[in-house]
């Protein structure tokens, strides 16, 4: 396989270009950090990466925006930003190699999705190189941009199926004067989950509301079901919390020990990925209250947005994830397989139930790569 990787946007759409011109498969890809994210890409003649293009295009801090080639890597991006007091709040797994492309590309997200939203949220414009060489903006460097249809969002989540992310531009927030984390333990599902709603109706505004069972806590070196809270804002906000907290027994944590505590959370499936390779995770959908039947379901280590309705269930083995996706079909929940077995070969639906916008998701693939060069089967085997 030939590997290519462009220095500039022009040279990415030549390389683009040509490769359609004479009908090459093309693997596309930032860092390779989520490789067993998604699905396996066909048999490939080009290699392209997009690690050169790693440069700050443009930085507005007084406007919060900033500018940057999809091959900047999240961990320098943040660095970067932090200096002047600003943050990209994604926390997407595999941050220290993780490219700006690839997270959006993947549309990964992490424990503050309750408080900042995803990167539909953050992302307020970007460059994108389609299959025929055509370099396309979209969006702009403003946080509300009214100027028609924003192309960009067709990209996030698309896994590089549609077109090479070049640039991306993001809407920045400042890093809070302050936080501090309260890790409620609870024995069983249904105590946790009464906290845990209590919480939701309580006026408490916590960024970050996740949910480990015993078998998550267990590898982050905790027991029980535990409810992990964060709290930002001014210092004067911290107390207001501790009150409403205290009848729950919580423990507190701040300074490096909460940062090392969100870095286990933030790190938690990739960590279970790379120490099983015959495992896979399960991402599953669900409302605020169909999440407790999720999270009960099974008693592999779920970790769960418990603010947000998002959980991830890791499977030692694929035959334990197929009859928990046959179980997860009676009852509709909405459910992929997000990180797959390092073997591809095995016969495992990623996708088991991709309801109607599949038909609407092909037909915008066919506009955009009508001859399936690009990342063919990465869209969870689907596209």
């Amino acid at each position: 396989m030939e590997l290519l990787s462009p220095a500039s946007v022009e040279e990415l759409a030549e390389h683009l270009r040509q490769a359609k011109q004479s009908k090459r498969r093309i693997l596309l890809e930032g860092a390779s950090s989520k490789r067993r994210m998604g699905g396996p890409v066909a048999p490939s003649d080009i290699h392209l990466t997009t690690l050169r293009l790693d440069r700050v295009v443009r930085y507005e801090p007084r406007d919060l925006t900033l500018s940057v080639q999809a091959g900047m890597r999240m961990q320098d991006l943040a660095a970067l930003i932090a200096q002047d007091g600003l943050m990209v709040p994604l926390d997407p797994p595999y941050f220290d190699r993780a490219t700006v492309g690839g997270t959006v590309a993947a549309n990964a997200s992490g424990p503050r999705r309750r408080g900042y939203g995803t990167a539909r949220d953050m992302v307020i414009g970007m460059k994108f190189v389609t299959v025929d060489g055509a370099v396309v903006d979209s969006g702009g460097m403003v946080v509300k941009n009214a100027a028609g249809y924003d192309l960009s969002k067709l990209m996030i989540g698309s896994f590089g199926t549609l077109a090479a992310i070049a640039v991306v531009n993001f809407r920045l927030f400042p890093i809070p004067p302050a936080t501090e984390t309260y890790l409620i333990a609870r024995e069983s599902v249904e105590e946790i989950f009464a906290v845990r709603d209590a919480i939701l109706r309580s006026v408490l505004q916590p960024v970050a509301t996740d949910l480990l069972t015993p078998g998550a806590s267990a590898r982050v070196g905790r027991e029980g079901f535990i409810l992990a809270v964060q709290a930002s804002g001014p210092a004067a906000v911290l107390p207001r919390y501790r009150v409403e907290l205290a009848r729950y027994g919580p423990q507190i944590l701040a300074g490096p020990e909460e940062q090392g505590f969100w870095i286990q959370v933030r790190e938690f499936v990739p960590a279970f990925v790379d120490a099983f390779a015959g495992g896979c995770v399960v991402r599953v959908s669900t409302t605020l209250m169909g999440l407790k039947d999720v999270v009960a379901s099974t008693p592999v280590p779920c970790l769960a947005r418990a603010g947000s309705g998002v959980a991830y269930l890791c499977f030692f083995s694929v035959d334990q994830a197929i009859e928990w996706l046959g179980h997860a079909r009676e009852h509709q929940w909405r459910a992929v397989v997000e990180f797959r077995p390092a073997a591809q070969e095995l016969d495992l639906e990623l996708w088991p139930q991709p309801g109607d916008d599949l038909r609407l998701m092909q037909r915008i693939k066919q506009l955009f790569d009508p001859d399936g060069l690009l990342n063919p089967g990465r869209l969870y085997g689907r596209i």
